[in-house]
């Protein structure tokens, strides 16, 4: 399971053995001057839109990798009936982060302290 922890300076990501083999994805970690935004996404499979390229989906229930749409690359691990958190970002090799965690609105509040305290 996905979890995303915070420095005083940077968010890390942390993906399971299993996220990172059916993703081809790896940890992450950007600065936090380069986060833009964070918010609560209740639904996110249907709110995922784009072409997956590469990652895994079941239709309906996971979804996980890099979707693309239009100049925008998208980091997801989501799946049915659990909140995530979009971490929209610039500068990066991501332009959002979409990840599933069952206290989406702690981690999103935790992340939008941390930005008001960084500025």
């Amino acid at each position: 399971m996905a979890a995303l922890r915070l420095t005083p300076s940077t968010l890390t990501l942390r993906l399971s053995r299993s996220e990172k083999i059916l993703g081809i994805l790896r940890d992450l970690e950007v600065p936090l001057a380069a986060v833009r935004s964070v918010e609560v996404v209740p639904d996110p499979l249907p709110a995922v839109r784009g072409l997956r390229a590469p990652g895994t989906a079941l239709p309906g229930l996971r979804k996980i990798g890099t979707w693309r749409r239009s100049g925008e690359r998208v980091l997801v691990s989501v799946r049915r009936g659990q909140p995530a958190v979009r971490v929209r970002l610039t500068g990066q090799r991501y332009d959002e982060l979409v990840i599933g965690t069952d206290d989406a609105a702690s981690v999103a509040g935790k992340v939008t302290a941390a930005l008001s305290q960084a500025s």
